[in-house]
């Protein structure tokens, strides 16, 4: 178990007012949880995504905290769906703690063994990576700062598509991450005329393989004219390793934000110099700016990629914000809240907490605007759209920003 206390040093005014209108209430401090992955198979996004949190109780408490007090977060680990022991401990350390709202968890899987303990015990839950298309409404208490598998596995499609593969093979794991995505992009590829080749319902490996020789000839020998990996970091080296030794031509490629990772040339994840060279990836959110990246790098300048901080960073704003507007820190006005300050009900808009916070308390309606370029939340919790960013790996087997597509959230 991993649990750490965070407390910003710049503290606010002893005296939190009388007035108990929206915005200006005398609300108890806010206490947020995090379960986020500090081990496990997506240990490479716990430390953007605590980054992400850290950064906003930073600002928010920089500029004199909320109801007079400092803003307290409390991290705990995830790890993932195969220690699922780990966050059940988790969940039940932060309820005991008398949080009002938890980031996390980062996988759907893992999000799903826990949500309803969170949910049901009144807390808020706001995951900033959750992109299993069934957990869309799942909860009044539930919500995502990431767009579910439609958004990224449309774009995924139409990207193989469009680079002229017409029989499309997908290395897909039996997680529920890895075959909701599956079956959006199977979609997709169906509708434009070609197939799926390899990895169809039935055709997925155990999260728990090692051993990919077998999985990999079997995708190879159904003729693909192209290979998408759904699956996470601790898969994934095996594979594309896999892949090299027969004979793959990795250009072909496609990597998504369970596993797009910048591998490099050493260590354990790493490949030779141009293995990956020309491979894409797809990871929901736009490419943050360089200024957000530095402020991210202030809170940890030991970062290597940014997946899913600006989504952790809009989650932790969104709840401070709608507790703000709804004048206490209690999960149910926290839940009562968040779609107003997305802007679902309009308003004027704001970015960071200083400004928004001031139309709340001048009692203007918002609409926070998204560093990670959501939508506000539709009637399932969701972003009403996302952006999706598409990448591609270089000769050093790291990745870079080539473009984003956005697209519109079904409901329903």
């Amino acid at each position: 178990m991993v649990a750490l206390a965070l407390t910003a040093c710049a503290g606010g005014s002893d005296d939190a007012g009388d007035d108990e209108t929206a915005g200006t209430g005398g609300g108890e401090p806010l206490l947020i949880g995090t379960i986020l992955p500090v081990t496990g198979s997506l240990a490479q996004l716990g430390p953007p995504e605590i980054a992400g949190v850290d950064l906003a109780v930073k600002e928010i408490n920089d500029a004199g905290g909320l109801f007079g007090a400092d803003v307290e977060v409390e991290h705990t680990d995830s790890s993932d769906a195969q220690n699922a022991s780990v966050a059940t401990a988790s969940a039940q350390q932060l309820i005991s703690s008398g949080v009002s709202a938890i980031i996390g968890a980062a996988s759907s899987s893992v999000t799903k063994n826990i949500v309803d303990d969170i949910t049901g015990a009144g807390i808020v839950q706001v995951s900033p990576a959750n992109t299993a298309t069934d957990l869309s409404g799942y909860s009044d208490f539930y919500f995502r700062t990431a767009p579910p598998d439609t958004v990224q596995g449309d774009v995924l499609g139409n990207l193989i598509v469009s680079d002229g593969a017409s029989n499309v093979g997908i290395l897909v794991f039996n997680d529920s991450y890895g075959t909701s995505l599956r079956d959006v992009v199977e979609g997709v590829v169906d509708e434009a005329g070609g197939s799926v080749v390899y990895g169809t319902s039935g055709q997925e490996f155990d999260p728990a393989e090692t051993n990919f020789a077998t999985i990999v000839a079997d995708a190879i020998s159904s003729g693909p004219d192209a290979l998408a990996i759904l699956a996470f970091t601790d898969q994934t080296p095996s594979i594309v390793r896999e892949l090299v030794a027969q004979g793959w031509d990795m250009s072909k490629t496609y990597f998504v934000d369970g596993n797009l990772q910048n591998f490099g040339v050493d260590g354990d994840v790493g490949f030779p110099a141009g293995t990956l060279e020309n491979a894409q990836g797809t990871l929901p959110g736009a490419y943050p700016s360089e200024e957000f990246q530095a402020r991210m790098l202030e809170i940890d300048p030991d970062l290597k990629d940014y997946s899913y901080g600006p989504e952790s960073y809009d989650a932790t704003m969104l709840v401070a914000l709608a507790a703000l507007k709804g004048g206490a820190s209690d999960g149910a006005t926290i839940q009562a809240n968040m779609a107003a300050v997305s802007g679902a009900d309009g308003g004027t808009e704001c970015t960071g907490w200083e400004e928004c916070k001031a139309l709340i308390e001048d009692g203007e309606d918002i609409a926070y605007q998204a560093v990670s370029g959501v939508g506000p939340f539709n009637e399932a919790n969701d972003p009403s759209s996302a952006f999706i960013g598409i990448y591609q790996f270089g000769p050093e087997n790291t990745y870079t920003f080539n473009r984003s597509e956005e697209g519109e959230v079904p409901q329903g």
